[in-house]
């Protein structure tokens, strides 16, 4: 499995390599990318004529905050629909050419009690499945908000095989249900919610075999993170305690960073070099911690602490790192205005701020920004610390849009709680 990993970090690592020069085309597989972290090794075009980038197709994708996953030309995401007379969960799949549904399957129990529009100032949207499905070769992975685990034919919708993980790891559900995605790496996937000595967990790709289970933190909204530090491949979560890092290999535990938790938290954690970040709402705020090696083991140095919702308390819109600077639309609750946001994740300083984004997503291409607003604006920005810049915006959608964006094969694919569409932005910036 070591092995494995080693050999995914090098493949893309060349690859980024390559779209530095080239464009390279990478499927968006999972929430936020390829690796987890929200960027893409491509470029893509930063200036389009009046009226915006070609709009390739455009969908209806009835209610939900969860993302697209691209791989093998086709588009994965889950929506809410009415089948025999209720509402369910459903996964489906579209052809990443046309936008034509491909299939769809019914995955879980369309209910969301007290989430979604909650505290929102109008009603563009609506509640609806909250996780994004994550793709490998021909397996779709989905977690839904009952904490069922699926994994999926991807040509079919065929169920392969699943996990109920409150009957079959003694998990509890949280306040306002699951949100977290699953995580690849490798030959694994890897989701929290599992009870004691077993709330973190990984599975076989292929089998659905446990590879490995540990831990007794509850969990949180938050999906996982992937990260090299000191020459260790690790998948960190986000728990209620706070951050806990463990080997992605073996699940051996590496290193904890508290980080307490109330009611709601669902950024992932964010590496930028040997400092990881971490931030929520309801006023506990945003930290750093410096993770360094010793001896054989692993310590953690806080580096600073800001609590209060501002500056830098986040509900779930998770930032990308770029040459040592964090950007992202950090804010709580602030529905309509909430700034961009540039920080030095060393100090917690900001940068510079832009308002007007709305509680949106953020992705990197390149040196490019891409960022989708509340409201269904793309906006692309250059990512430099030295002052907000924006190169280019358009209307994308209509709806709430609280989902984040992908890029696969030069093609910009965004949702929102009414409707889904694909824009090509190929091109070299």
């Amino acid at each position: 499995m070591k092995l494995l990993s080693i050999q995914r970090l090098v493949a893309f690592a060349a690859l980024a390599s390559v779209s530095s020069s080239a464009g390279y085309c990478a499927d968006w597989v999972q929430y936020r990318g390829p690796q987890e972290d929200g960027i893409s090794p491509e470029r893509i075009k930063a200036a389009f004529a009046a009226g915006g980038p070609k709009c390739l197709w455009r969908v209806p994708t009835a209610t939900g905050f969860s993302s697209f996953a691209v791989a093998g030309g086709k588009v994965f995401t889950l929506v809410t629909r009415e089948l025999d007379g209720a509402p369910a969960e459903v996964c489906v799949a579209l052809d990443a050419d046309s936008g034509r549904e491909l299939w769809a399957a019914r995955v879980g129990v369309g209910k969301y009690p007290g989430g979604g529009e909650s505290g929102a100032e109008d009603n563009r949207g609506g509640d609806g499945p909250r996780s994004t499905p994550a793709v490998s070769g021909t397996r779709v992975f989905v977690y839904t908000p009952d904490m069922m685990f699926w994994c999926l034919d991807a040509n079919s919708g065929k169920t392969l095989w699943s996990k109920d993980i409150i009957k079959e790891f003694g998990g509890k559900n949280i306040g306002w249900k699951c949100a977290m995605s699953p995580v690849l790496e490798g030959d694994m996937v890897y989701v929290a919610g599992g009870g004691a000595g077993q709330s973190m967990l990984a599975f076989n790709q292929a089998t659905g075999a446990v590879a490995w289970k540990t831990g007794e933190e509850a969990m949180t909204h938050a999906t996982p993170a992937l990260a090299t530090l000191h020459g260790t491949r690790q998948v960190i979560f986000f728990m209620q305690s706070g951050l806990v890092a463990l080997e992605a290999a073996t699940g051996k535990p590496l290193w904890k960073f508290a980080f307490p938790y109330r009611t709601s938290a669902a950024c992932s954690p964010v590496v930028a070099g040997d400092i990881v970040f971490c931030t929520a709402g309801y006023d506990i705020g945003a930290a750093a911690c410096r993770v360094s090696k010793s001896g054989a083991g692993f310590e953690t140095k806080e580096l600073w602490r800001v609590k209060g919702n501002k500056p830098l308390g986040c509900l779930w819109s998770t930032p990308v790192h770029k040459d040592g600077y964090l950007y992202g639309i950090i804010s709580f609750k602030e529905f309509k205005n909430a700034p961009l946001k540039c920080i030095d994740p060393k100090t917690g300083a900001v940068k510079w701020e832009q308002p007007g984004f709305g509680a949106g997503q953020v992705m990197l291409a390149g040196n490019c920004l891409v960022a989708l607003s509340d409201s269904g604006e793309v906006a692309i920005i250059e990512a430099s610390p030295a002052s907000y810049k924006e190169l280019a915006r358009f209307k994308a959608l209509a709806g709430k849009c609280w989902n984040s964006p992908g890029l696969s094969q030069g093609r910009l694919y965004v949702r929102s709680t009414k409707e889904g569409a694909c824009f090509d932005l190929s091109g070299a910036n």
